[in-house]
């Protein structure tokens, strides 16, 4: 359910602005992205599972947010990240 370190790392690695960047917009809505989307799987199987959902529900609002901070910011940045992850559009 949760993403792997392994997978954390090469997420960090595609979506880093720099060498040691690890807290970028870009970085985190890429590992909440796999965070969700590894939780959609889980509801799959187990649907009343609802206190999980609450989780993906504060994942959801905070990639939101984070979206929404980097389109205020930075609107290029916001559809290569869009496009890269296949969100939006």
């Amino acid at each position: 359910m949760s993403v792997t370190a392994e997978k954390k790392t090469e997420i960090i690695k595609d979506n880093a602005q720099g060498n040691n960047d690890t807290g970028s917009p870009e970085v985190q809505v890429a590992i909440l992205t796999e965070r969700i989307r590894n939780l959609t799987e889980h509801f799959k199987d187990h649907h009343k599972d609802n206190h999980s959902r609450r989780g993906l529900l504060m994942m959801v609002n905070k990639r939101r947010n984070l979206l929404a901070y980097l389109k205020k910011k930075d609107v290029e940045r916001y559809n290569a990240l869009i496009q890269k992850l296949g969100l939006r559009k």
